[in-house]
């Protein structure tokens, strides 16, 4: 495994925290991105609660797909739920996890946390099932 691209509409808060837990957990080596086909801004809430657990994004910005390094890109992993999602053509190994854009939510402050909250960790929880399919090491094994 080369490299892996986390991939969304607005690279503003799925794929941001694919990127960063990615990083965290994959060895060295292994080159981790994200992107969006319509790149917006980070969301401040993905990098609260990314904060939390120990991982800063807050140097991270959305990007378009043309600032990534497609030819180093093995593994394409897309995040989106009710858009659509952005194609990228190629020969790689394409997974989809459809988790519904936390942005969308409506209400308090704290209501918006939690449902930040649960999308990082369900986006943790498939990052290590799917590192440990690949018989990666990570780094908190």
């Amino acid at each position: 495994m080369n490299g892996i691209l986390f991939l969304c509409v607005a690279n503003s808060a799925r794929s941001q925290m694919a990127e960063g837990i990615a990083r965290s957990l994959a060895p060295p080596g292994v080159r981790i991105w994200s992107a969006g086909s319509n790149p917006t801004r980070i969301r401040p809430e993905a990098i609260t609660v990314m904060k939390e657990i120990g991982i800063d994004i807050s140097s991270h910005s959305s990007k378009p797909l043309a600032d990534i390094p497609l030819t180093d890109v093995d593994t394409i992993i897309t995040l989106c739920a009710e858009e659509v999602c952005p194609h990228v053509p190629g020969n790689v190994q394409r997974l989809h996890w459809a988790l519904a854009d936390p942005a969308a939510v409506d209400g308090s402050q704290e209501d918006r946390l939690a449902t930040f909250r649960m999308t990082r960790d369900e986006v943790r929880r498939r990052i290590e099932a799917f590192l440990a399919d690949q018989n990666v090491v990570t780094r908190s094994s």
